[in-house]
């Protein structure tokens, strides 16, 4: 089993170009499904292990599918409803995206629960939920999701939460239903706008996406398109936080600098300079970082949870407490006994942790327990004394594309070691 290691201590100093978007990337292969009438081409499209394992499911219901660098094609003119081998469905979460586009184009689907990160619960009563609404007939048995949507028609649907699987589910399978469908308490990531944009740009009827209602008049067909893959706001945020906690200064190239305003505040509280240069945007960190007086997870435009484990290894490194409220997902604390390991005072209590610093962090041997704590872990290891080993890289591999070759580019002495 691979792992990653890392000798911290270096200040990061540098430029990077922000990938494209593996949340974005995600729904979109999905949505390509849809497609009865030519390819797709997506551009910029992330190199990750999510990626590859949504491209199986594609090629097991029929697609073809080609790379040509970062450049992705999928062809879904023959495209057939079959079920979801299990193995790949199980191992991640964005295999329930499947379910609404297979019933917009075929009226059929069957698929099993989802996988992916063990963060929570994550249930997914909203997306069968609001299929049913729009006429879908679902039954659950051992373990697997059949659903009939012979008789999907446009309706009202209401989400109880803002989820944005839910939402992006409801989008793909709305897209050829007959009708009008309307969401109302819809998710408002800029994920949902990329794909209303995608949605777009091979003939769909969709507005509204980033406000709390959007409304779809369905079509009869969709057709290819090239469409790029925006920027990844998650990795762009990782890797300001990676220079923050060493001291360094970065130059972000392509960064989505309107989407990661709360992520920009909370780097400023804590003492970094932040500023755009044209198409740059630029950090340096404070010789001595300022610990943040609350953190709290939030839908968007709020504070991504997926950013919650990165600033608590920055918190680490802050003078005094800092506290950090987790209000989306229920076991997103996981990263902390390994924090722990390497010298952090953290002290979690329900879903609020108190991090006290700054403390002393020193290599340790690690195991990332889920994507973003493992990026948390590394970010930890940039600043720690010493040596630090972490396993089960497969976990980062999901969201971030030889994240040791970048961090190794920008000053850190950090290398991928093949088990």
């Amino acid at each position: 089993m691979a792992m990653i290691r890392i000798r911290g201590g270096r200040p990061l100093h540098g430029e990077y170009t922000v990938p494209g978007s593996k949340n974005g990337a995600l729904p979109i292969l999905a949505a390509s499904i849809l497609c009865s009438q030519g390819p797709v081409t997506l551009l910029g499209c992330p190199h990750l292990s999510d990626v590859e394992n949504m491209l199986a499911l594609l090629r097991h219901l029929g697609c073809q599918t080609r790379w040509e660098g970062d450049a992705l094609t999928i062809d879904a003119q023959n495209a057939r409803v079959s079920q979801m081998p299990e193995e790949l469905a199980k191992v991640m979460r964005s295999s329930i995206f499947m379910l609404g586009p297979l019933l917009g184009r075929f009226g059929s689907a069957v698929a099993t629960y989802p996988g992916g990160c063990d963060i929570g619960l994550r249930p997914i009563d909203l997306h069968l939920k609001g299929l049913r609404t729009l006429g879908a007939r679902i039954t659950e048995q051992a373990g697997y999701i059949f659903s009939d949507g012979a008789a999907l028609k446009g309706g009202m649907i209401h989400l109880d939460y803002p989820s944005v699987g839910a939402t992006e589910n409801l989008m793909m399978a709305a897209a050829l239903t007959p009708g009008t469908t309307r969401l109302t308490n819809a998710a408002r990531e800029p994920e949902i706008v990329q794909l209303q944009d995608f949605l777009r740009a091979m003939g769909a009827d969709i507005s509204g996406a980033g406000t709390e209602t959007i409304t779809i008049n369905g079509v009869e067909r969709l057709s290819g398109c090239s469409f790029p893959i925006a920027a990844d706001r998650i990795v762009a945020g990782t890797f300001l936080v990676a220079a923050a906690i060493t001291g360094g200064e970065i130059a972000l190239r392509g960064a989505p600098v309107e989407q990661l305003a709360a992520v920009e505040a909370k780097l400023r509280e804590a003492g970094c300079t932040l500023e755009k240069d044209g198409a740059l945007w630029r950090l340096r960190a404070p010789a001595k970082l300022g610990a943040i007086e609350s953190i709290e997870t939030q839908p968007y435009p709020g504070f991504p949870t997926d950013m919650q484990a990165l600033f608590l290894a920055l918190c680490t490194r802050g003078q005094g407490a800092s506290v950090i409220t987790e209000n989306i997902f229920e076991n997103r604390f996981r990263v902390v006994p390994q924090l722990a390991r390497m010298g952090a005072r953290i002290r979690v209590s329900d879903r609020t942790a108190i991090v006290h610093g700054p403390g002393r962090l020193t290599g340790a041997g690690v195991t990332a327990p889920d994507l973003r704590g493992g990026a948390a872990l590394v970010v930890a290891a940039l600043a720690a004394e010493g040596e630090t080993r972490i396993g089960r890289v497969d976990l980062i591999d999901r969201g971030y594309e030889h994240i040791e070759q970048d961090l190794s580019a920008l000053g850190a002495d950090a290398v991928r070691i093949e088990g």
